[in-house]
């Protein structure tokens, strides 16, 4: 790994399987409301708070915060704001692709 990218998540036929299930759940699903609703079925209020801090992390990240700024400005430990750093540098550009559409 010298370039610094990361593998693909899961290479277990079964967590692959699941994640290209999940994949195209949402997919299929083009109503914000309808989105809404699956995340709230699908998760747990706290893993939905995870997730939303950790886009709330890549977004300073982005903005190129210092990163203990952005730890105490979203409650995110430094451990998983040079997580989220990480992925959005070397991950498969889902952080940034999704940072670029909301703005």
């Amino acid at each position: 790994m010298t370039s610094g990218r990361v593998e693909a998540a899961g290479t277990h036929a079964e967590t692959v399987r699941r994640f290209d299930e999940l994949v195209a759940a949402f997919t299929s699903l083009s109503e914000p409301s309808d989105v809404s609703a699956f995340l709230r079925d699908l998760c747990t209020t706290a893993e939905l708070d995870a997730m939303g801090q950790r886009l709330q992390v890549a977004a300073l990240v982005a903005e190129g915060l210092a990163y203990q700024e952005i730890s105490k400005r979203t409650g995110a430990s430094t451990a998983t704001v040079t997580r989220v750093a990480h992925w959005l540098r070397f991950g498969e550009g889902g952080y940034a692709t999704v940072l670029e559409k909301r703005s």
